[in-house]
C-alpha cells in the first residue's frame, strides 16, 4: 500500500473531527455525526485510491453516506484497492454533550484484510500485550484478572478495568469488583479505551464486555499494529443477528475471534483524531480562522505509532503556527 495512503488518511480523520467538533456541545447528536460523515466522505472521494466501505454507517437503505458496500475514491488506473473501515464520531453523545472520550476513526487494508462484521453485538477482552495468550475470554473473569495481574506484576488492585457502562453488564462488574481490581466506566467508545490499553502510560489494562461488532474490527486493526491482544466472539440475540452474520459470509457465528481473524489483512493503516479530550488524544481546538487537531495514525508494515500535531488554516488567511 502505498505510504502516502498514511498522511491522507491523517487528512481523512482530521477533517471529521474539525467538523463535527464546530458542533460540540449542541446537544445534536445526529448533526455532529452527519457533519463527521459528510467531511469523511468528501475527503475519501479526492483519495487516488479504489476504496470500498466494509464496515461504515449502516447498510444502503439505513444511510446515505458510507453506508457498507459503498465505494468511494477516485478509481483511477493503477489505484490501490483497500478495505476501509469507519467509525466517522466514535461518541457522538460526548461529543453532542462535550463530554470525555469523542474521535473520528478510520482502518484501511488490502482488499479482503478487514473482517465484513454485521452491526450486532460482540463480546470483547482485551488485555495489555505482557497477558496475550494467558487470558481466554471463556474463563471465569476472577481466572483472567489473576492472569492479568501476574503477567504484569501487579496486584488486582493495581489493574483498571474498562466497561461500557450498560445494564448487561452489571453482573460483570460485580466480578472484576470482587476481584479487587478497578473499573473506569464508560458512557460511549470502547475502542480508544482498547488502544489504550494497548500502551503504556494511560493506566488501563483491560477492556472487557459487550459492545458492537463492528467497533470490535477496527479495535483489532489498531491492536494489530500495537502487537496487542484481543479475544471476541459474536453475541447472537435473534434469527436477524443470524441473519446478518450469513449475509456478511461470516461461516462460523460462534468462533473464538482473535486479532488475524478480525483484522487479517498485511497492510493495515489506523487513524484517530481527537474530538473531545481523551486518554490518548487532544481535542480540536479552535482559535480566530482556524484549529488544532491532535491524531494518532499507525502502519502495520512500517512498524510505526506516530502522533501528529496539526495546525489548519480554516479561512484561507496566514497560518498562525503555534509554538508549544
Amino acid at each position: 500500500m502505498h505510504k502516502l495512503l498514511e498522511l491522507d488518511l491523517v487528512r481523512v480523520v482530521e477533517d471529521a473531527a474539525i467538523a463535527s467538533a464546530k458542533l460540540m456541545g449542541a446537544g445534536d447528536n445526529n448533526s455532529a455525526d452527519q457533519a463527521a460523515t459528510e467531511a469523511m466522505r468528501l475527503r475519501l472521494n479526492d483519495l487516488n485510491i479504489d476504496g470500498r466501505i466494509v464496515i461504515g454507517e449502516g447498510e444502503r437503505d439505513e444511510a446515505p453516506m458510507l453506508y457498507i458496500g459503498e465505494e468511494v475514491g477516485t478509481k483511477a488506473a493503477g489505484a490501490p484497492q483497500i478495505d476501509i473501515a469507519v467509525d466517522p464520531l466514535e461518541g457522538t453523545n460526548l461529543c453532542s454533550s462535550g463530554g470525555n472520550g469523542s474521535v473520528t476513526l478510520m482502518a484501511i487494508a488490502e482488499r479482503g484484510g478487514l473482517l465484513h462484521a454485521p452491526d450486532i453485538y460482540m463480546n470483547k477482552l482485551i488485555v495489555s500485550p505482557e497477558a496475550a495468550g494467558k487470558v481466554d475470554i471463556n474463563a471465569p473473569v476472577k481466572d483472567n484478572i489473576a492472569s492479568l495481574a501476574k503477567a504484569l506484576g501487579r496486584t488486582a488492585a493495581e489493574l483498571v478495568v474498562v466497561v461500557l457502562e450498560r445494564d448487561r453488564h452489571d453482573q460483570l462488574i460485580k466480578e472484576i469488583r470482587a476481584t479487587g481490581a478497578r473499573i473506569k466506566l464508560v458512557t460511549d467508545g470502547d475502542v480508544m479505551p482498547s488502544i489504550a490499553a494497548a500502551v503504556h502510560g494511560p493506566n488501563i489494562h483491560a477492556v472487557m464486555g459487550v459492545g458492537a461488532a463492528p467497533e470490535g474490527v477496527i479495535t483489532a486493526a489498531a491492536l494489530k499494529c500495537l502487537k496487542g491482544y484481543m479475544q471476541a466472539h459474536f453475541v447472537i440475540r435473534n434469527d436477524e443477528d443470524e441473519r446478518r452474520l450469513k449475509a456478511a459470509g461470516v461461516k462460523d457465528p460462534s468462533a473464538l475471534l482473535e486479532i488475524d481473524d478480525l483484522a487479517p489483512g498485511k497492510q493495515i493503516l489506523f487513524a484517530a483524531t481527537g474530538v473531545t479530550s481523551g486518554e490518548l488524544l487532544e481535542p480540536v481546538r479552535f482559535f480566530a480562522g482556524g484549529a488544532r487537531t491532535n491524531t494518532l495514525v499507525m502502519s502495520l508494515s512500517e512498524g510505526t505509532a506516530r502522533f501528529v500535531d496539526s495546525i489548519h488554516s480554516l479561512d484561507g488567511a496566514r497560518l498562525p503556527v503555534i509554538f508549544r
